[in-house]
């Protein structure tokens, strides 16, 4: 039955060798991510109120602070072969820090998962001009719950028909409104925006997906392939996405691209809207349900299938989207993500710098280790106070602030001794040991 269902892909487990994939497999997915309808309206905002070649630079600077936060905590994913929720527990947030990381991944993801669904629903509805908006949210969300729950191997086929058929669609609007290009250089149409209101968007609008990296790269089969697929994928994701969306709303003298796509380009625009929703909500709905299956274990030692959790998740948010209600939460889901930096910044500087845990981690491959320590007050303290701290001081970027910050003094907590932590011994079961589908 749970081979019906779906696959597993080792929730509870390291990644064996065998079922490692290709750099390129996984950067066609990272791709896939950052070339979302998100990138497209981002790049609306700043053609709008930029130059050309500050909106390039702004955007070159929010990819290379999403490359270093990416690959600082996909290398870790590699190495150790777990989900971002799992890892936490032996990188500085212990077993109970972990079920509340992942609770708050499955909470975030799912949300956009719902918001992404319904936009996909109007745009069917309005270009078929049959079945509500609300049946075709339905349909399409329990198409990706499908494709999410059979996991890892068909979401890289969902991406290699997805992902050329966005950008193909994308560059046919994009020449329908050729005038666009000679608006290029022209004096934005907006209200001017900063720079560093700029990289903030920028950064803002990846920085969960960043964070959470090793959902994806624990796939990897080394290091040097999880900064190939980072680099590639992210940065081009956003030059190529948010580009097109600075030239169209230079060229329209409107952020409203998303509504230019829709309601000129027909099926054409429909199609658009479906591919880019569907090759990043697969693993929205993916990692909600890592997220989850990590809680169950830690908070209630129950060990449950991540295909069966994907398709609870994924009718509950297409219901969700189907009534509308999910996008009355779009606000809290922009406050979830105000968590995430500091999370990478603990999972660095445990991992890279103080390594309380690394060496039980490296012993015990390939099977995950059978403690680990039930909470580390340190990072209970850290955690919140990087997060605030970053959002409210007068200075610098607040995804970077609270990352530096919260990096910054877990090491000076562990080099100082204060990382006292209550450990539970054998409270994590020999859940490395079974070999997951």
């Amino acid at each position: 039955m749970a081979a019906l269902l779906g696959r597993d892909d080792q929730a509870l487990s390291r990644v064996p060798d065998q079922a490692r994939h290709g750099w390129v497999s996984v950067a066609t997915q990272r791709f896939g991510q950052t070339t979302a309808l998100s990138q497209l309206l981002l790049g609306a905002t700043l053609g709008f109120g930029m130059s050309f070649w500050d909106a390039v630079l702004a955007l070159t600077a929010g990819a290379v602070l999403l490359n270093v936060v990416a690959v600082g905590v996909g290398v870790i994913g590699q190495r150790e072969g777990l989900s971002t929720a799992l890892l936490s527990r032996w990188t500085g947030f212990g077993h109970a820090g972990s079920a509340v990381l992942g609770l708050i991944i499955a909470l975030s993801c799912t949300g956009w998962f719902g918001v992404q669904t319904g936009l996909a629903g109007a745009a069917l509805a309005t270009t078929a001009g049959v079945l509500p908006a609300p049946v075709w949210a339905l349909l399409f969300g329990i198409v990706v719950t499908v494709i999410a729950a059979y996991g890892f191997r068909w979401m890289a086929w969902t991406s290699y028909v997805a992902v050329p058929a966005f950008l193909v669609l994308l560059g046919w609007v994009l020449l329908t409104h050729v005038n666009a290009v000679g608006a290029a250089f022209s004096a934005p149409p907006g209200n001017s925006i900063g720079m560093l209101t700029a990289i903030t968007l920028v950064t803002g609008s990846f920085i969960v997906g960043a964070a959470i990296a090793p959902d994806m790269t624990r796939f990897h089969r080394n290091g040097w392939d999880v900064v190939k697929q980072t680099v590639l994928g992210i940065t081009a994701g956003e030059w190529v996405i948010s580009l097109v969306g600075v030239l169209l709303a230079r060229g329209l003298g409107t952020t409203d691209v998303l509504g230019v796509v829709t309601g000129t380009g027909g099926w054409i625009g429909a199609l658009i809207v479906v591919t880019a929703v569907l090759k990043i909500n697969d693993w929205n709905l993916y990692s909600a349900s890592l997220g989850l299956v990590n809680f169950f274990d830690a908070v209630f030692r129950v060990r449950i299938s991540r295909a069966q959790v994907t398709v609870m998740v994924g009718c509950a948010g297409s219901f969700l989207a189907a009534a509308g209600i999910v996008q009355q939460f779009s606000h809290f889901l922009v406050l979830l993500g105000v968590v995430f930096p500091p999370v990478a910044g603990i999972m660095m500087a445990e991992y890279h710098v103080v390594r309380r845990w690394r060496h039980e981690m490296i012993s015990t491959r390939p099977f995950v280790p059978r403690s680990a320590p039930s909470w580390v007050p340190a990072t209970v303290v850290i955690w919140p106070v990087s997060a605030i701290l970053g959002e409210v001081l007068p200075f610098g970027q607040s995804s970077v602030n609270s990352l530096v910050l919260a990096f910054g003094l877990y090491v000076v907590a562990g080099r100082f001794d204060l990382l006292q932590m209550r450990t539970r011994r054998a409270t994590t079961r020999k859940i490395g040991e079974a070999k997951a589908a």
